[in-house]
């Protein structure tokens, strides 16, 4: 899987969660450029993302994330 096909299902991720077709994500994109990102839609798009890639992030990971790069990193190791 490419960085690219990770960022394709991410939006659909995103989109799907926060129910606005117009976000776009980038490497630098965080809770603080997504309205309605705050602690209970954080889990409801980690549990979104688990399940669209078919991976589980590890305590460490979830709260380490510092950006969505760094979640397409994760991800792109995972599968």
């Amino acid at each position: 899987m490419t960085r690219e096909e990770v960022f394709e299902g991410l939006h659909e991720v995103f989109w799907d969660v926060f129910d606005d077709e117009d976000i776009q994500i980038r490497d630098e994109t965080t809770a603080n450029d997504i309205e309605d990102w705050d602690s209970l839609e954080h889990i409801n798009l980690v549990v979104a993302v688990e399940k669209k890639f078919n991976i589980k992030f590890n305590m460490g990971e979830v709260n380490n994330m510092k950006n969505v790069g760094e979640m397409a990193d994760i991800i792109l190791k995972r599968v």
